[in-house]
């Protein structure tokens, strides 16, 4: 806690930045013996969607809140496991673009002697072909740790001993055609039948080769009607014909400038219409965690999943029995972990995987956080954090960025006080 005597210096708060990721950059904070403080000269008033327009947490999220833990001890953690699995849209980039932090972070992991292992639902590529992106954004990361989806449908049709002589019809793109050539498996489908067409005429039938014998779905950007027909006879009308979905996610990071339909979309198409449930060998089934273990020989206990969505990533980790940890730097936002609805609860979650680099153990508690106070997406985020963690006590000074003003923040009744320090 703050002592209100505020004359002396304050040590930097790294902790912060995970709090924040919208507020300006963060320095020492410098002596504030230019402000009055053993009594505030100037007014407080009760903070409200009128003055700083900040959605305040209702106190019966409180509990919730604190179900999950805010990342604070990164040590503890790293030290806690053998294994990060991180997922990549999301987490480690987004679209095209690399996510602040990501490739110290992972170098630290690696020094410390720890196992990395990368996770994606995303089928459009193979793993050769993740490589390679990895590469182009800067990351030296080996073939045998990346684990895509297209290569779990391979996989699983391996770990099956699924007929050499049964063929694999395809509505997804290439990294799932490249896995089950590489593997071994007939195939047919995929982006060529993005030109197909079919003319709705009076008796027109359409024919569908009766050696197909699992239907693969992914996300593919050609999806249209001669595919969903296609896979729709075949599951339909092959004996035995299996229904595989690589993922089922709502939506996808095609680039960082909005989410895009995902590959559960294509899936619910057959669903509809075939009235089946597919099987997923993606995220959060386990079937990829399974062949994880089995592969490194790890134990689950020591690994730690990291990862931006809750019902993919979060349960893939929590189905699989391991530590799970949620980063805020893609689908899900603070409001949709708190809310009521949400039944999925990560041990710990943080604002990105770089606060592995701040949140140590030399982190002091923070007491003082320096950035504008115009900042306000900022300060709401930080208010709802001090309420979820019942600081109701704890003075907080907002200093702005040219140190003439300086804000102190005061709880009561879980309703937060902003109080302006007049400088001497």
């Amino acid at each position: 806690m703050l002592n209100r005597a505020v004359a002396s210096a304050v040590s930097p708060v790294s902790s912060s930045s995970s709090l924040l990721p919208n507020s300006k950059p963060f320095f020492s904070v410098k002596s504030l013996s230019g402000f009055r403080s053993s009594s505030f000269c100037g007014y407080t008033r009760k903070i409200t969607h009128k003055h700083l327009r900040l959605r305040m947490t209702n106190p019966s999220t409180t509990a919730r809140a604190m179900a999950t833990q805010q990342l604070e001890n990164a040590d503890q953690l790293i030290d806690s496991v053998e294994t990060f699995i991180f997922d990549c849209d999301g987490v480690i980039w987004k679209g095209d673009k690399l996510i602040e932090g990501v490739p110290e972070t992972l170098d630290m992991l690696r020094a410390k002697g720890k196992r990395l292992v990368f996770v994606t639902n995303n089928s459009t590529k193979s793993r050769k072909q993740y490589g390679k992106k990895f590469e182009t954004l800067g990351l030296s990361v080996n073939e045998e740790e990346i684990f895509a989806s297209s290569f779990a449908a391979a996989a699983y049709l391996q770990s099956i001993d699924f007929p050499k002589d049964k063929k694999v019809y395809v509505i997804g793109e290439e990294g799932i055609l490249k896995e089950l050539e590489l593997a071994g498996f007939q195939y047919l489908g995929g982006p060529d039948d993005g030109k197909k067409q079919i003319e709705l005429k009076p008796g027109f039938l359409m024919e569908h080769e009766h050696d197909v014998g699992a239907v693969v779905v992914g996300f593919d950007r050609y999806f249209n009607y001669y595919k969903i027909q296609y896979g729709t006879l075949c599951i339909r009308e092959n004996p035995g014909c299996l229904f595989i979905a690589t993922n089922r996610d709502a939506v996808t990071h095609l680039t960082d400038a909005q989410e895009w339909a995902g590959g559960g979309s294509m899936v619910g198409a057959l669903v509809g219409s075939t009235q089946r449930e597919p099987l997923v060998v993606g995220k959060p089934s386990t079937f990829m965690m399974d062949y994880l273990a089995d592969k490194f020989g790890i134990q689950k206990s020591q690994i730690c999943m990291v990862g931006d969505r809750l019902d993919t990533d979060i349960l893939f980790g929590q189905n699989g029995g391991c530590k799970t940890l949620l980063v805020l730097s893609g689908v899900t936002s603070v409001s949709m972990l708190e809310s009521p609805e949400n039944k999925i609860q990560p041990d710990y979650y943080t604002s990105k995987i770089s606060d592995f680099l701040t949140l140590n153990k030399a982190t002091v508690p923070y007491s003082c956080v320096r950035f504008d106070p115009d900042d306000r997406e900022a300060i709401r985020i930080f208010l709802d954090h001090m309420i979820a963690k019942e600081n109701m006590e704890l003075d907080c000074f907002l200093l702005n960025h040219d140190e003439k003003e300086l804000y102190q923040i005061t709880f009561g009744d879980h309703v937060p006080y902003l109080t302006y320090v007049r400088p001497n």
